[in-house]
């Protein structure tokens, strides 16, 4: 609709810009065709599913599965599945999305059985599963939750007695393989036994799951307390709740640590499901959650020691979200690497300043998360 006035409009300006005087009242398409008063809902017989749907002027309203939802008719037409439009051997489009026309409409539209079907003016036919069309809507993806969690403190961790899979099976059995996938899944964490003492064989650990991503560190490499590097972990200061490569772009997803047993104290590993902490912000605290997953935080890696000369920055929130539903997916929180917090978002956001907000957020992850503890790593 909007698109038909918008081209009305350009039109009548370029006429006046001509020096045409044209009466405004003859140019204007009429009232009753921009906003129908007729609405007509078209209803499916009892023997489908229930479901109607309403052509409207530049969308498409669907009621099916208790939802409704809104399609735009440039969507459902860029988004044809037929040969002619799509790859289905590469899963990618083979449809030129710059050639649909903004304004395009179905001619026709009608049901069978399960399946929508539109006629678009140059004839071409497409199809669209009901199920698939709640699936890909806007009002579809906010009730759906891209990754089931189970959140945890020490206690929860501790009753739930998440088994660990033995190497063996890991590496050689699909079970095996798929125990551990499942536990790193729900908890974000996961653990293998028995794994020999060697990079070779963490490698194939760690192939088993992905590809290995190569950083300024390598592919895989040992660490220890000798300051090879410039960072803490090279030291023997201890190192408090954190998420490693903050100060990427794209921080890493998965992180394979191979842990050794020691005689003596200390190299205790500690464990904090970050994600935990952060539904006790949002809990508590809707307006601080809301500021850490809007404020972008700068943080920083500066390293000159022996030939490693590294400078790298990686800036986003702490809590990153999902738009369409709120999701946390990821978290990036080192105050190691922080950078300082600008001032600018402080007059900008109507809430806490961000460094209050932060100190808190530390607060929970140090106090509410209640953290596990595998002394013996």
């Amino acid at each position: 609709m909007w698109c038909h006035r918008l081209s009305h409009l350009q039109s009548s300006l370029q006429d006046l810009l001509r020096g045409r005087v044209i009466c405004w009242a003859l140019q204007q398409p009429s009232f009753n065709s921009l906003f129908p008063l007729a609405v007509h809902w078209h209803h499916t017989a009892s023997k489908y599913p229930n479901c109607a749907w309403q052509q409207h002027e530049d969308h498409f309203e669907l009621q099916y599965a208790n939802t409704v939802m809104r399609f735009d008719y440039v969507w459902l037409r860029d988004h044809c599945r037929s040969a002619s439009c799509y790859n289905s051997k590469t899963h990618q489009r083979s449809l030129d999305t710059a050639s649909v026309d903004l304004c395009i409409k179905p001619k026709t539209v009608r049901l069978d059985e399960t399946t929508l079907f539109f006629t678009w003016p140059d004839g071409h036919v497409t199809r669209y599963d009901l199920d698939w069309l709640v699936q890909n809507s806007y009002e579809g993806q906010k009730q759906k939750v891209v990754q089931p969690r189970i959140l945890w403190n020490a206690e929860i961790y501790q009753q739930a007695q998440v088994p660990s899979v033995d190497f063996q099976s890991f590496l050689e059995t699909n079970e095996g393989l798929k125990n551990f996938l499942e536990n790193f899944l729900l908890y974000g964490i996961a653990f293998v036994e028995n794994v020999p003492p060697t990079q070779e064989h963490t490698e194939k650990l760690a192939e088993r799951i992905s590809l290995i991503r190569e950083t300024i560190y390598g592919r895989m490499w040992y660490f220890t307390s000798d300051f090879s590097r410039g960072d803490t972990a090279y030291t023997k200061l201890a190192l408090d709740r954190h998420t490693d490569t903050t100060y990427f772009q794209e921080p890493c997803g998965i992180q394979v640590f191979h842990c050794l047993k020691h005689e003596g104290t200390g190299g205790r590993t500690l464990l904090v499901d970050g994600f935990y902490a952060a539904e006790q912000v949002l809990q508590k605290a809707p307006e601080e959650f809301d500021l850490l997953s809007k404020v972008p935080l700068k943080h920083e890696y500066i390293e000159n020691v022996g030939e490693c000369h590294n400078h790298m920055i990686g800036v986003g929130p702490v809590l990153n979200i999902y738009p369409w539903n709120k999701e946390l997916y990821l978290i990036r929180f080192s105050k190691e690497k922080q950078n300082m917090v600008s001032r600018q978002w402080s007059s900008s956001l109507q809430s806490s300043s961000p460094e209050s907000t932060l100190i808190y957020y530390c607060y929970l992850i140090s106090e509410t998360s209640n953290e596990y503890r595998e002394s013996h790593l």
